[in-house]
């Protein structure tokens, strides 16, 4: 019996399937189909699905590992480790890759709405991944073993999209070992009898932007029954009902713990000080000699931090996102911390972002690190409190560089 393959026809992960089968000499069938169409023909109401004489299947993955393990069995191990090793890379195809593919790619094809948060994300961890398969790729040809598997199959397909819509060269250009390894395999003839042209991002493409709702006149709010009041539990009941919690119980553990920026030996500088002479005094004239002549060096360390990928910068509503984000996402760090964020250049000759920041100790505490946005940033600490590098920070906080398109202070 020919088996035959229900799938969108111009899908990465179809031709991925197709592929496989070449490989294996298997007598495969496409049936163009659609989710509304077919959705009653397997369990769980989904394509790709695979008919076969024992019944159906349905998921890419399943799909391709039993087409791999029918026929020549061509794309098979040559070891149980092998084996492992090719579960191991479609196992990050899908968590590693495609997760975060689609947050990248499916505003682009008008699938999911844009969110700059999410976008930004999503593009630092496939900018992981890319570099995790580079430093594998180093030595290597193939994935697993000396020969092309199935790992190299379900990977590169993975990553089909991203190359042909957003890794434009200035993206993908650290990765050498991982474009080198994508385009050999693209260029297999397997490969080659179902994506004949190996398309690469020349520029990147990005979402288009949602049309403005024009808002309705609001409605009046009816008035809220008052609610009755809920009766207050006795303090033992509490307790127990509380033991009966673990999430509670170890939240209310958690807040138990001291932070250690909190047993650090006490600084004769006050931060709500300086937030109060920097918002309520002239920047230049008051402000910056007031916190030179204050600062405890030794309570106290000054960061300056370089964005790693000014290169995707082209929209500055967009920039202006990503710096408003990384602020908010700050907010554990209010206690101990200040900082100022700066958009240098425009649209026309670049942009790029950089920020300085004021912490408590000597080393980024974890209210920072903890936060997503700065493993984007290249960060130098201010060793030297020369008068070059004092006129640094106060460009910063004064914001009064050449270059200076606009800033967000984080106070």
């Amino acid at each position: 019996m020919v088996m035959k393959l229900y799938a969108e026809k111009q899908n990465p992960q179809t031709w991925k399937l197709q592929v496989i089968a070449k490989y294996n000499e298997v007598a495969l069938e496409l049936v163009e189909a659609n989710l509304e169409a077919e959705s009653k023909k397997n369990v769980a109401g989904k394509i790709p699905f695979l008919e076969t004489e024992e019944g159906h299947i349905f998921g890419a993955n399943a799909i391709a590992r039993h087409l791999a393990k029918s026929g020549k069995n061509k794309l098979g191990a040559a070891s149980a480790f092998d084996a492992a090793s090719i579960e191991q890379w479609i196992d990050y195809a899908v968590t590693d890759i495609e997760l975060a593919g689609a947050v990248w790619i499916y505003p682009i094809l008008g699938i999911a709405p844009n969110s700059t948060a999410a976008l930004q994300k999503a593009k630092g961890d496939i900018r992981k991944a890319l570099e995790v398969l580079n430093k594998h790729m180093l030595t290597r040809t193939f994935l697993v073993g000396n020969r092309i598997s199935l790992a190299d199959i379900v990977v590169s397909f993975s990553l089909y999209r991203l190359y042909e819509l957003v890794l434009d060269p200035a993206f993908r250009k650290s990765f050498v070992n991982t474009n080198r390894w994508y385009t050999t395999i693209m260029n297999q003839p397997e490969v080659k009898a179902f994506v004949p042209t190996l398309t690469l991002c020349e520029k990147m493409q990005v979402a288009k932007e949602a049309p403005v709702k024009e808002e309705k006149p609001k409605e009046e709010k009816k008035k809220e029954e008052k609610k009755p009041k809920e009766e207050k539990k006795p303090k033992k009941e509490a307790e127990e009902e509380e033991e009966d919690d673990p999430a509670a119980a170890e939240e209310k553990a958690a807040k138990k713990v001291p932070n250690p920026l909190d047993s650090l030996p006490p600084s004769t500088f006050i931060l709500d000080d300086w937030k109060r002479t920097y918002s309520n005094e002239d920047t230049r004239t008051v402000a910056i000699p007031w916190f030179w002549e204050k600062l405890d060096k030794e309570g106290w360390s000054i960061w300056i931090g370089d964005y790693k990928y000014n290169q995707e910068l082209e929209k500055l509503f967009m920039t202006c996102n990503l710096v408003g984000g990384f602020v908010q996402r700050l907010d554990k760090l209010r206690k101990y911390g200040f900082g100022s964020i700066i958009i240098h250049g425009d649209e026309s000759s670049g942009m790029r972002i950089s920020c300085c920041f004021l912490v408590r100790g000597q080393n980024l505490p974890a209210e920072m690190t903890e936060c997503d946005d700065v493993e984007h940033y290249n960060w130098t600490k201010v060793e030297n409190f020369d008068d070059a590098n004092k006129e640094k920070v106060n460009q910063y906080w004064a914001w009064d560089m050449k270059d200076f398109n606009q800033g967000k202070a984080f106070k």
